[in-house]
């Protein structure tokens, strides 16, 4: 069964995400949906599987995009970064982007 994370950390991983890291919302969703006319990307919810993104379109429209954690399955809200920052790091590769360092 999926882990669902309370209401709290939910919040505080997407807003952080949103508000600080839309650049790496873009970057792994171009990444992982291999579309390169998304435009932006929000970081809508995360459960102990994977996260998910809604994409924007060149042409208006949205692309819902999932992926799954790199490390498997998680329960604890302090891995959700590791698997985030899994993701960047990835993305960064396929993308042929040089990744900053991580703090």
């Amino acid at each position: 069964m999926t882990h669902r994370f309370d209401a709290d950390a939910l919040a505080g991983v997407l807003g952080h995400m949103n508000d600080d890291h839309a650049d790496d919302n873009l970057l792994i969703t171009r990444a992982f949906s291999l579309d390169a006319q998304i435009v932006a990307a929000e970081m809508t919810d995360f459960d102990g599987d994977g996260g998910h993104w809604q994409a924007s379109l060149a042409d208006g429209a949205t692309l819902d995009v999932r992926v799954p954690w790199p490390g498997g399955p998680i329960t604890e809200r302090r891995e959700v970064r590791r698997e985030i920052v899994a993701l960047y790091d990835e993305a960064c590769r396929v993308l042929g982007v040089e990744p900053r360092p991580h703090a």
